[in-house]
């Protein structure tokens, strides 16, 4: 059974089996989240966004339209999506320019990823990274722009 607290603003109705939804989470029509989540206070998930199973999202994040975060994902305190590589005050594009986090990675607190990027299976982010372009599949990335510093042996 789900949890979703009663501070919540939850107009989705596809939230999955065992997860749970902590204070003043707002989750959009047509967002799509998975079973055994856990997404904490103050977080912000906009309607085109899928977020997969057993994903943690700390308090402090908002996943904009295009986002997908797939299974086994950890998303740390306060980390930034994007989605618009020109944003203008009231001017759109046509299309916005999501962020994937495959498989098993993690995105460290206060880390910032720009729009359209890959994080790659199994990788991780360090705190306070300022990512730019695809991070490889099992490199761990610091740094401002984020650099691969190794590769995480499995």
């Amino acid at each position: 059974m789900s949890f979703i607290h009663p501070t919540a603003d939850v107009a989705s109705s596809q939230i999955g089996e065992g997860t749970r939804i902590w204070q003043f989470v707002v989750i959009l029509e047509g967002a799509c989240i998975g079973k055994d989540c856990n997404i904490c206070a103050q977080t912000l998930i906009e309607g085109d966004v899928v977020v997969g199973d057993n994903v943690t999202v700390k308090s402090g994040v908002q996943l904009w339209d295009g986002t997908l975060i797939e299974n086994d994902v950890f998303v740390g305190p306060n980390a930034t999506f994007t989605n618009d590589s020109y944003p203008r005050s009231k001017v759109y594009p046509d299309a916005f320019s999501g962020i994937t986090v495959k498989r098993g990675a993690s995105i460290g607190a206060n880390a910032t990823l720009l729009p359209g990027i890959c994080i790659g299976e199994e990788a991780m982010v360090g705190a306070g990274a300022v990512v730019t372009k695809d991070v490889p599949p099992r490199a761990l990335v610091v740094g401002n722009p984020a650099r691969i510093v190794r590769y995480i042996e499995t």
